[in-house]
């Protein structure tokens, strides 16, 4: 392989050359733990010169671990963020404080790493994994805040001994990888739950509630329900802040406002799965140290410190543009109930998924009298948006089709009056495209 002189040529390489999920979907999905073993060996297990906490779930596990790296920093701390996918650039996956990697260290990375890659046929999550363990260690981060791809299990980021496992929710998605049940799901998501290493579980159901119960008692590891730490009563949205008013179990007296700075009501859940993992952290035989006052300036700065984009993020005004990333069903009723309480003469709603995407689970959540303009991001992983129209109007919803993301912004723009709504959803693809 000829060597590269830019970043631009290199991330180029990885993108078409290693099989890559966020593209092509399932054909690109390995599970199994022995390539990135080998990969860790052959880097000479950097993660274990540092401290890790890992992050699953199927929803608000980017949220929540973007919330931690932020408390951390703010507590001083040098925090590797490790996260997945990106909305624009390959970069935002891995970052220290809030900077994404240094180009030149991608660079480096696979002009010195890829062919060894390569012949071992490393997904790219798997090689963007051993790339992100390693910049950390290189950078001498304090802690890093890892986010599995997805499951748990069987995921790339499971090699890692982690000083506290958090998963947040569970719920419907990629169920041909991980199953068709809640119970299955959690089974999965589960697996990152370490011998004798504390767990904090963000939301769980009856479905699921005993798997954890059940994982965490054969590994003997100490386990925490976030309801059962933290109570979080919403307080308001101010100053581009949301607010809470926040109660710990066992200090009756003691409430504290909290405000933060991702808009979305869902971030009520986020929040509290981020104090009780921030307990469990200062409870540690060997703590680490960050103050009630690094909690609070972190979480209210959580976006603005670590970089995080589309999560409920306001584009526009007169009229409103908001996109999220929410792309399940799970994630969608939260983001879809906030808009029907929002104030707003008309809504318009442009929305793409992936080809892979449980439609039959979506769309009857979607609001009829919405006006809809059906789109697909540029990858080839999207569902071509003549098909979504057709499963959408099929379903009572009416709309344009528009096979070109900005287009169908543009569109909904011109269409839109000042008192109106426009939602960009559906999928991370068709979010990236427009901020």
């Amino acid at each position: 392989m000829a060597r590269f002189t830019i970043y631009e040529d290199a991330a180029a390489c990885l993108f078409e050359r290693l099989p890559m999920y966020q593209s092509i979907g399932k054909a690109a999905y390995k599970a199994g733990l022995a390539t990135p073993e080998a990969l860790d060996k052959y880097f000479g297990h950097p993660h274990r010169k540092y401290r890790c906490i890992h992050v699953a779930g199927t929803n608000g596990k980017g949220s929540v671990s973007h919330m931690l790296a932020a408390a951390l920093q703010a507590a001083g701390y040098r925090v590797g963020l490790y996260t997945s996918p990106h909305l624009k650039d390959f970069r935002e996956r891995i970052k220290v404080n809030g900077a994404p990697i240094f180009p030149a260290a991608v660079l480096d990375f696979v002009n010195a790493h890829y062919p060894w890659i390569e012949k071992n046929r490393a997904s790219f999550f798997e090689m963007t994994t051993a790339l992100a363990f390693d910049y950390f260690a290189r950078r001498e981060v304090d802690i890093a805040v890892v986010e599995t791809g997805m499951g748990g299990r069987l995921d790339a980021t499971n090699i890692i001994r982690p000083a506290l496992s958090v998963i947040t929710n569970i719920g419907l998605d990629h169920t041909e990888h991980l199953g068709g049940t809640l119970e299955a799901i959690a089974r999965e998501k589960a697996g990152i739950i370490k011998r004798r290493t504390p767990a904090v579980i963000g939301e769980a159901l009856p479905e699921t509630e005993h798997v954890f119960r059940e994982t965490a008692a054969k590994q003997k590891a100490p386990l925490l329900f976030a309801k059962d730490c933290v109570h979080v009563t919403p307080d308001g949205v101010y100053d581009r802040l949301q607010h809470f008013i926040v109660q710990y179990a066992g200090a009756p007296l003691a409430a504290l406002r909290v405000a933060v700075d991702l808009l979305g009501e869902y971030q009520r859940y986020n929040a509290r799965t981020a104090l009780a993992a921030l307990e469990v952290l200062r409870s540690l035989p060997r703590p680490v140290a960050v103050s009630t006052r690094s909690i609070l300036d972190g979480l209210e700065q959580a976006a603005r410190l670590t970089g995080l984009r589309g999560r409920w993020e306001i584009l526009e005004s007169n009229p409103t543009v908001i996109c999220d990333t929410g792309h399940n069903a799970h994630g969608l009723q939260h983001s879809l109930k906030q808009l029907a309480d929002m104030p707003h003469n008309r809504l318009h709603i442009v929305f793409g998924v992936v080809a892979d995407k449980d439609l039959s689970a979506i769309l009857p959540l979607l609001p009829r009298d919405a006006c809809y303009y059906f789109t697909q991001a540029a990858l080839p992983r999207a569902l071509d948006a003549a098909e979504l129209a057709a499963q959408c109007h099929a379903a009572g919803l009416s709309g344009e089709t528009v096979p070109n993301v900005r287009e169908a912004l543009s569109m909904a723009k011109n269409r839109a009056a000042p008192g109106d709504v426009i939602f960009v959803g559906g999928s991370n693809f068709v979010v990236a495209e427009v901020i």
